[in-house]
């Protein structure tokens, strides 16, 4: 591939370690040891996917994070952390991460990782072609393409997770979705541990979309999920 993987990592073993590994795969890889060079890196263009440790010297792991955030929004970022508490994850993934692995990890996990980064960016791409105008629930609209989201003629301002959470949703409209399908399809990978993240996120979106406007549209199914329906 033309473009490269940018490994952020000031632990000069793993970053060499994840370099052997990469390269040996096919990857094109550049090594920064701090966030300073990491953003330097970055600016540099040409990178496909990121893998940012959120421990770092110059700028931090999720301050470099927000900083690619704010000005792009689709290359996929895959963080590394010591910490494995999930409000920490939530954190990440809140500002904009795609992908969140705990060290130490498993090499070939990692590798399946960047795979589904690199599958689900491509059938964003190939979806993108053909969206359509509005995703409705009741009074409730979102925009595939401009990425409006409102409720009764109302905006509503929603992180690029939620976001990608209610899309999905709303393109699943009636139909209910465990909290393994949720993760597997709006954050990019089978997630074989605590699947909080994604309550917790529902939580987030129920907050915008469905308080104060009256009907609920976004249903709690006991034991299976979640499900988006029209008001009745």
């Amino acid at each position: 591939m033309n473009e490269a993987i940018l490994v952020v990592e000031d632990e000069r073993r793993i970053a060499r370690l994840l370099q052997i590994e990469l390269e040996s795969e096919g990857y094109e890889v550049r090594l920064a040891s701090d966030g300073v060079d990491g953003w330097g890196e970055y600016k540099a263009g040409g990178i496909a996917l990121i893998i940012l440790d959120v421990m770092l010297p110059g700028i931090s792991g999720l301050d470099l994070l927000q900083r690619i955030r704010a000005v792009d929004s689709d290359t996929p970022i895959i963080m590394l952390t010591a910490n494995s508490t999930v409000s920490d994850k939530v954190t990440g993934l809140d500002l904009g991460a795609n992908d969140y692995m705990t060290k130490p990890f498993e090499m070939e996990e990692l590798l399946a990782r960047i795979r589904a980064s690199f599958r689900k960016g491509s059938a964003r791409a190939s979806d993108e072609q053909h969206v359509g105008e509005w995703l409705t629930a009741s009074d409730l609209r979102l925009n595939e393409r401009t990425r409006e989201v409102e409720r009764a003629g109302q905006a509503i301002a929603l992180t690029q997770r939620e976001f990608d959470l209610l899309t999905y949703l709303l393109r699943n409209k009636k139909l209910v979705l465990s909290r393994d399908q949720l993760l597997a399809e709006v954050w990019g990978y089978d997630y074989a541990g605590n699947t909080n993240v994604v309550d917790v996120y529902i939580r987030y979106v129920r907050k915008k979309v469905d308080e104060g406007f009256g009907a609920e549209l976004i249903h709690t199914v006991r034991g299976i999920g979640y499900c988006i329906k029209d008001a009745t």
